[in-house]
């Protein structure tokens, strides 16, 4: 059983223009930028098959999922579920920003930098946390919908709902990290999809996507730090193709690894790179190079801690024949990967380790405005993203990274921010809305 899970954030709402804070409130609708961006979303999503609509009944959520609805050759109809409302904001539903800060000092500093632990009371006076009573929610949504389509095979579900109880939905399903509210960010009719499996008693989730908006004439989120890295993998090569472990033999990119690079150039266009960084092997060095030629003077820094996993013996071979001679042990890797070392090769805590500090020390020097091209590889990604959602490097397998993919981390000078990532493997610029780029081994 497999399930893709489509989330859609409602599209831009009077309170959005207004900058008022909504909450639960039922006062904001639909504006008109709103209508015309959940029409474009329809439209990217048109291709899809859903099986079930999914909508939370505020207006703003309904009126968006209608009109996404109107776009395919079959319109379906939209479950209404209350466990997709957004989130209670009590008395602060419809102020501003400045509003709250000046009224509630405190528990706006809360709210900003540990959300997850906010208190808020009600017209009562009873105290409650909002977004521990949204993850109760997320919770009960995911247990009634997962299970009501355990036996019935694989389906596409299109959930349409609000930028806090969507954020709630995805952190649910990779294990609630701590403090990952604010490492995440959904805009405005942006598509995020999420791949879950039946995997015995329970469920596996890989997060395809976060926060892809190119289907609304915008390549990329606008810029929410004090300065921003595009973490990139590497194009195509033949043994991605062939699903051969490569690891650090320097393979070089292929025709496709080529063009997916010239496709992320494209794509990339208007961004005046200024630093630039790759693993100091070939496919990613010239991926790299392609995505910049526009700036051919700007030096692409060599980091080798930042070089693919080493595969050790398996290097070379395809999963068939892995499987051959490590039966056992290709098994755990699946499973278990934290708790394998490559015969003759490395672990995944051992890449984690040096990508994390590479990663570290290129943050010591970024400066105001920087925008910093990065490119790298599958595991080095992976265990960059584990660490930047707050997750374990032993959940790899719920981070999906295609070739030529483009993930977008937002940097913050102040320590007590966490730094965000705006969007996640974009890979709209190579085909459709879904990643269909090689699904071949490390």
């Amino acid at each position: 059983m497999s399930i893709r899970l489509v989330l859609v954030r409602h599209g831009l709402s009077s309170f959005n223009e207004k900058g008022l804070i909504q909450g639960r409130t039922d006062d904001s609708f639909l504006a008109d930028k709103g209508y015309e961006q959940a029409f474009k979303a329809g439209k990217a999503l048109s291709k899809i098959n859903f099986n079930e609509i999914y909508s939370s009944p505020l207006v703003r959520a309904a009126e968006t999922a209608k009109t996404i609805n109107k776009s395919f050759s079959e319109e379906h109809k939209i479950n209404f579920d209350k466990n997709l409302l957004e989130v209670d904001l009590g008395l602060w539903s419809g102020l501003t920003i400045d509003e709250i800060k000046t009224k509630y000092p405190t528990i706006y500093k809360t709210w900003k930098n540990d959300p997850e632990n906010l208190i808020l009371k009600k017209s009562n006076n009873q105290s409650y946390k909002p977004i521990q009573e949204l993850f109760e929610q997320a919770d009960n949504f995911l247990n009634e919908v997962l299970n009501n389509f355990l036996h019935k095979g694989d389906a596409n579900l299109l959930v349409i709902g609000h930028n806090a109880i969507l954020r709630c939905l995805i952190l649910s399903l990779i294990g609630k990290p701590k403090k990952g509210f604010r490492r995440i960010r959904l805009e405005n009719a942006s598509i995020s999809i999420l791949n879950i499996s039946k995997n015995e008693n329970s469920f596996k989730t890989q997060v395809e996507c976060l926060n892809q908006t190119s289907h609304l004439n915008k390549n990329i989120p606008h810029k929410i730090g004090d300065s921003r890295i595009f973490l990139i993998r590497h194009g195509e090569t033949n043994w991605n193709k062939e699903g051969r472990f490569q690891g650090q033999i320097d393979i070089p990119l292929n025709s496709n690894g080529k063009n997916q690079a010239k496709k992320a150039f494209e794509f990339l266009k208007e961004i005046n790179f200024n630093k630039a960084f790759s693993s100091s092997m070939k496919r990613p060095y010239e991926t790299a190079q392609i995505i910049l030629q526009k700036n051919p003077d700007l030096e692409i820094k060599k980091i080798d801690s930042l070089m693919e996993i080493s595969h050790g013996l398996w290097e070379g071979k395809l999963e068939a024949e892995i499987k051959d001679g490590w039966p056992s042990l290709l098994k755990k890797w699946h499973e278990k990967p934290d708790e394998v070392v490559m015969p003759q090769g490395e672990s995944i805590k051992d890449v984690s380790k040096r990508s994390v500090k590479a990663f570290t020390e290129i943050c010591a020097f970024q400066e105001d405005n920087d925008l910093t091209l990065l490119v790298a590889h599958d595991a080095v990604n992976k265990t960059l993203l584990c660490d930047f959602l707050g997750i374990d490097c032993s959940n790899i397998w719920m981070i999906k990274q295609g070739n030529g993919g483009i993930t977008i981390i937002d940097i913050f000078k102040d320590p007590i921010k966490e730094n965000v990532i705006s969007a996640m493997n974009i890979t709209t610029h190579l085909g459709g809305i879904l990643d269909s780029t090689a699904s071949g081994a490390l």
